[in-house]
């Protein structure tokens, strides 16, 4: 990392202090911002002075990653991006376009250390956190390349499903939140914000606590905690049951529903004693069961269920009055799943 100061992480009052030492008058922090939020750097700020523009060259950073490549889906139009941070790292996301507006899946860490047995992201270990500049550069930078690449369009909604765990970088996640709903940057509404977690209990509880009305994203991925340590080590420190009491916990506080990430893996948790199971814990709750197709991630012996499988598996929930649907594959041309891409190019250079 470098010593300069990232202004993409500064909040309005912080990016005036700044400005203000610098000698420069505060209503430059506006016209800074502006720029940010298009993704410009300092050379194509035109309506400062150059002085200026050089002065911040020479002790900032601003928008602190690149895309360095983009891949799309020839099936349904899902991107892929690679991002190079400054120190040269990589950390990946995807676009996703429904109807309803553009979703980008937005990375948290370099990396993972949480260990789940269906991921590619941790397969290295994690690297280092991200700064909340560095995530909100990765829509930034996409919403640049949208508009360099189709004229217009932006991302509305946003998930924080890519590399690395949310909750594990808890103070700069906290803070991308914030700025990520900043009236004067990228204002988009924390109900179209999805933070998905392996289950850090603690951290869940104090996420209810902070006013942010995001949606949480559990991945479960079993039914009870034999199964559930087999594919998760966090659950060696945190059991179903205190894990399930936090997601009441957060729904208590913040009315929202919580969403159960479940991915259907053969012959470990996708057989109708664990459907049966599942329901009945989550019997009486506010939340949503997400069914997911295994992909396949050669480092690990795990294989995805048959269709048929999953639709059965769902039916069964169904029946048993749970809220379910199964997720969309997408991107699946472009190693649409997490972590995929980068680790591809970090083999391609050992």
């Amino acid at each position: 990392m470098t010593d300069k100061t990232d202004i993409t992480s500064l909040f309005p009052k912080e990016l005036e202090a700044f400005i203000a030492s610098l000698g420069e008058g505060k209503f430059r922090a506006k016209q800074i911002s502006e720029w940010i939020v298009r993704g410009a750097q300092f050379h194509e700020m035109t309506n400062l002075s150059k002085a200026l523009r050089e002065k911040l060259s020479e002790r900032c950073m601003v928008v602190p990653i690149r895309i360095s490549e983009s891949i799309q889906s020839k099936i349904d139009g899902t991107e892929k991006y690679l991002y190079e941070l400054s120190d040269g790292n990589l950390i990946e996301g995807v676009r996703m376009r429904y109807h309803h507006g553009d979703t980008l899946c937005v990375s948290t860490q370099v990396g993972c250390r949480m260990g789940c047995a269906f991921c590619a992201s941790t397969l290295d270990g994690c690297v280092r956190n991200l700064t909340a500049g560095e995530m909100l550069s990765q829509v930034i930078q996409v919403n640049r390349h949208i508009r360099e690449t189709e004229g217009e369009g932006r991302i509305h909604n946003v998930v924080l499903m890519g590399s690395g765990e949310p909750l594990d970088n808890y103070d700069e996640v906290v803070r991308f939140l914030r700025l990520l709903n900043e009236p004067q940057g990228l204002n988009i509404s924390l109900r179209n914000v999805s933070l998905s977690t392996c289950g850090i209990v603690p951290q869940m509880k104090r996420l209810a606590k902070e006013g942010l009305p995001v949606t949480l994203s559990v991945s479960l991925h079993a039914p009870n905690d034999a199964i559930r340590r087999k594919l998760m080590p966090i659950s060696n420190a945190y059991g179903m049951g205190e894990l399930l009491d936090a997601c009441r916990y957060y729904i208590e506080n913040t009315g929202r529903r919580v969403i159960f990430e479940y991915a259907m893996v053969r012959d470990v948790n996708s057989d109708f004693s664990c459907a049966d199971e599942l329901a009945k814990r989550l019997r009486g709750m506010q939340c949503h069961v997400n069914l997911i197709p295994l992909n396949d991630v050669k480092e690990r012996n795990l294989l995805s269920t048959t269709e048929k499988e999953i639709q059965a598996f769902q039916r069964r929930l169904e029946d048993k009055h749970v809220s379910v649907t199964r997720r969309r594959e997408m991107g699946d041309d472009i190693q649409g799943a997490c972590g995929q891409l980068r680790r591809s190019r970090l083999n391609q250079t050992d």
